[in-house]
């Protein structure tokens, strides 16, 4: 773990829970892709960092999830250097406490408020700055999370952030995390359109053939999808589908999974209706579900 590995002539990835990108731009000066979950994990970057007599010139944010920029304000600090992110994302690095209310739905209680859920602050850069790295290409991903991307790097590998699950995490969870299930699929066909001689995950293997995982997290959705719509043949509370649901599946419930879960379902029961396979109804003071 935390193992540096080569990933093309002028990339690395760190091995790590959160796979984080390591673009060597010149003799001494590197720019990070993601900063890992929190200052410990920046700590160890920065060892890595120091091994190689690397200076660090910039983080490159692919989203704002607190696992994806927790060590950001402790590099920023340690190296002075520019955060880069685009869109909402910028926004919820700048104010993260965005993550846990948007999840929850609301100010979020006490035990949604620790690191991993909440990061730190951190001054951020728009991609348009002039600081940014020019020759890396930023690869809108969107699906996961608000305005997530990935990147390229000038010698071909492309990094994925979380626009698709291990084999592993699937199998586990099976319910993943979404924001957006029509903008996600859209992303999933798109990543199985590209070519690279390396992809790396955040949270799966590097590979170079993208495209079998990309099915397999494609067909992941439609059984959730689908399984969704087969509770809701009777109208159903939200509480009592999540309920269901969390039995079906096997997870166990807790805060966080709670509002992980409770806002993907939420994703999967606005896509279905946009589709007109299940319907909102209001009876009795109650927001129920049900299939068309």
């Amino acid at each position: 773990m935390y193992e540096l590995i080569q990933a093309g002539e002028r990339t690395w990835y760190i091995q790590a829970p959160v796979q984080t990108g390591i673009y060597w731009a010149s003799d001494t000066g590197v720019y990070l892709i993601d900063s890992g979950g929190d200052k410990d994990y920046g700590r160890r970057v920065r060892k890595i960092l120091d091994s190689q007599g690397w200076t660090l010139l910039g983080i490159l944010n692919t989203h704002s999830n607190a696992d994806h920029i927790g060590g950001d304000r402790y590099l920023q600090q340690q190296y002075h250097c520019p955060v880069f992110a685009g869109g909402i994302e910028g926004a919820m690095t700048r104010y993260p406490i965005l993550e846990p209310s948007f999840l929850f739905g609301g100010y979020p209680f006490k035990e949604l408020r620790h690191k991993l859920l909440l990061a730190e602050a951190s001054e951020v850069s728009g991609f348009d700055c002039p600081d940014f790295p020019q020759e890396v290409e930023i690869i809108p991903l969107p699906g996961h999370f608000f305005d997530m991307v990935g990147f390229r790097t000038p010698d071909g590998t492309v990094f994925l952030a979380d626009c698709l699950c291990s084999e592993t995490t699937l199998e586990k969870y099976q319910i993943t995390f979404i924001y957006d299930v029509a903008a996600y699929l859209q992303t999933l066909d798109k990543v199985m359109e590209m070519e690279a001689p390396l992809f790396v995950p955040a949270h799966a293997p590097a590979t170079a053939d993208i495209r079998p995982l990309a099915e397999r997290n494609k067909a992941a959705v439609r059984a959730v999808a689908a399984h969704i719509k087969e509770r809701c043949a009777q109208p159903v509370l939200f509480e009592e589908l999540l309920r269901q649901l969390f039995l079906d599946y096997g997870l166990r419930m807790t805060y966080e999974q709670y509002v992980l879960v409770g806002s993907t379902v939420r994703s999967y029961l606005a896509w279905l209706a946009d589709a007109r396979e299940v319907r909102p109804e209001i009876e009795d003071n109650r927001l129920l579900w049900r299939a068309v």
